[in-house]
Parts: C-alpha cells; structure tokens; sequence
C-alpha cells in the first residue's frame, strides 16, 4: 500500500507564508507527476500546482507568482511554497502523487488526506 502524509497548513494572516509538505511512503518503485490541489467552502476541488517528473511545473493562473512547486524524489515528497498569501487561498489542500508500486504495475493516483489552510484578513 502507499500512504500519502501531509503537513504544514494552518492559520495565517494575508501577506503571510506557508510551506506545505506531502510523503509518500509504502511499496514504490518510482512516482510521477505530483502535483496540489485545494478546495475551498461550497467549491469544486482545483488544481494549484503540478510538478512533473522532469521538474517541469504548471500553475494555477490564481497562484501564479506566488507558489512555488518543488520536489525532492529521493524522499518522495513534493513541497509547496505558498508567499503573499490572501483570504481566497482559504481551503482544504490535497495532495496527489502518480505512483509506480514494481515494474509491470500500472500508475496510480494516491491522493492525501487534506490539510486545512486559513487566510485571515
């Protein structure tokens, strides 16, 4: 089994910043694009950040400037760096990782548990 462990959100006042984490942990052979996503109240889950496995990233328009994506393979874990943070960056942040569990096995979507990030005023 693979297990996806979340860390960092929390409560912040706007302007401020954030540095969420996301391991992977369990049988994996190799992991894929890995990427953030966040839902906020009565919203629809979005995409925030994606990182492939060449290191290459897309953003958001909304987070554009702002976040910043990285990963680090030999740990597993992808970061995200969130500065200049405002009140609509309020939601529940998921994590995702496309894994690789042997050789053979097809590539798998592992998603976090969501870790609560609130912007005040």
């Amino acid at each position: 089994q693979v297990q996806l462990v979340e860390s960092g959100g929390g409560l912040v006042q706007a302007g401020g910043s954030l540095r969420l984490s996301c391991a992977a942990s369990g049988t994996i052979a190799s992991i894929g694009t890995m990427a953030w996503h966040r839902q906020a109240p009565g919203k629809q889950r979005e995409l925030v950040a994606r990182i492939y496995s060449s290191g290459s990233t897309l953003y958001a328009d909304s987070v554009k400037g702002r976040f910043t994506l990285s990963r680090n393979d030999a740990e597993n874990t992808v970061y995200l760096q969130m500065d200049r943070l405002t009140v609509e960056d309020t939601a529940v942040y998921y994590c995702r990782q496309e894994v690789l569990r042997f050789p053979g096995d097809y590539w798998i979507d592992y998603w976090g548990q969501g870790t609560q990030v609130t912007v005040s005023a």
